[in-house]
């Protein structure tokens, strides 16, 4: 009978690894320039750290870790508007799991939790949909976030609450997308940035075309990777030999579960409930046009930021002034090189939403950065 390990044991083989390793070092020695590879899901960034494959790379390969976290990107300005739709009266406010801890301008949602508002962490979207049947006399708020993954889940609940006629669920929506925000790096003047690892998940729905503008405006070498560490390192080596060969292209690694075009009848059916803000600012990033979703006019009155917009703070609000989130999130700075960081700033008590989310690169820094060379490979 096959085990759970059975299906990821050959993407942890030690021997795999340090093969790939050998001939990334190869391979890097005919390059004639270091690559500075953005990472820009969270994800890659802990199975980077976790496995120790750092250290498994010759000096001319280095990592810039990318704002894919979504929970890292959101600014403090739209969690103060999730603390402010919870402090109305018959509100329910619901959101995925990590949001309740990202620090906002007045605390955290948990903060706001523990002087008894109604703030529920929920990990299935579809939940809202039995908070709202079994509290009709509450109106149920959920406060969407995410990339291009998450976007299905809410269009499925917005789905959802309209076939069953639901009037207790409104909705804030602070989706973001992927290829605005590699525009956004690419466009900083001190960048580095010269070669990018693709997000796995984002990728199984939007497909791997959304990257070939990237590859073919910046010329630089974008793999769709999946998270496993052979996965990682298969990745920077292609992304080395496209990098010695001259030739420059969209490569999908993680083919098992990526395709070119990506899932139709999810992008069908986020295209029917959304259509792309004009601007969105991300935290660390700034204002980004064209970068975030919204609801489209038909769909306004299940949009909790036009029924309580008179409630909602528009001042604009930067993180503390000793946090460097936001030039990490650029790749223009290691977790490492803040100050704060493990001292002031650690994922018990975080300044920046970096140390807060389980993608976020502090997070990953602070909970594998010791990891030793023989640890760096483990079986599960």
């Amino acid at each position: 009978m096959m085990q759970l390990k059975d299906l990821y044991q050959g993407f942890r083989d030690p021997d795999t690894i340090n093969n790939l390793a050998k001939a990334i070092t190869h391979e890097a020695s005919m390059l004639d320039e270091p690559i500075y590879i953005m990472e820009v899901c969270g994800g890659h960034t802990h199975t980077i750290m976790k496995y120790g494959l750092l250290q498994l790379l010759p000096d001319n390969i280095n990592f810039i870790h990318g704002p894919g976290c979504p929970v890292c990107v959101m600014p403090k300005e739209r969690i103060d508007h999730a603390a402010a739709l919870a402090t109305q009266s018959d509100v329910i406010l619901v959101s995925l799991g990590d949001m309740i801890r990202v620090p906002g301008s007045k605390g955290s949602l948990a903060t706001f939790r523990s002087k008894g508002h109604d703030i529920r962490p929920i990990y299935d979207p579809l939940d809202t949909l039995t908070i709202a049947k079994d509290n009709p006399d509450k109106t149920i708020i959920f406060f969407a976030i995410g990339f291009e993954t998450s976007t299905p889940m809410t269009a499925v609940l917005l789905e959802q609450v309209s076939a069953q006629k639901i009037t207790n669920i409104l909705f804030h929506i602070n989706h973001v997308l992927v290829p605005p925000a590699i525009d956004a790096v690419m466009a900083e003047a001190n960048t580095k940035v010269n070669a990018f690892i693709g997000p796995a998940h984002v990728s199984v729905i939007s497909g791997a075309k959304i990257y070939q503008p990237a590859v073919d405006q910046y010329r630089t070498p974008v793999v769709i990777s999946g998270f496993e560490p052979v996965d990682v390192m298969e990745s920077i080596l292609k992304i080395v030999k496209q990098r010695v060969s001259k030739k420059i292209q969209l490569e999908v690694q993680y083919s098992r579960s990526v395709s070119y075009d990506g899932n139709l009848a999810a992008q069908k059916l986020v295209n029917k409930f959304f259509q792309i803000r004009p601007e969105f600012r991300w935290r660390g990033l700034g204002p980004i046009a064209k970068s975030a979703l919204q609801l489209k006019p038909e769909f306004k009155h299940l949009d909790a930021e036009i029924k309580y917009h008179d409630c909602l703070p528009q001042t604009k609000i930067d993180d503390h002034k000793a946090c460097q989130c936001g030039d990490i999130l650029r790749g223009l700075a290691n977790p490492k090189d803040c100050k704060v960081f493990g001292r002031g700033c650690t994922p018990q008590t975080p300044l920046g939403s970096c140390m807060v989310s389980s993608e976020g690169a502090c997070n990953a820094y602070y909970r594998y950065g010791g990891i030793e060379l023989t640890k760096g490979v483990q079986h599960a």
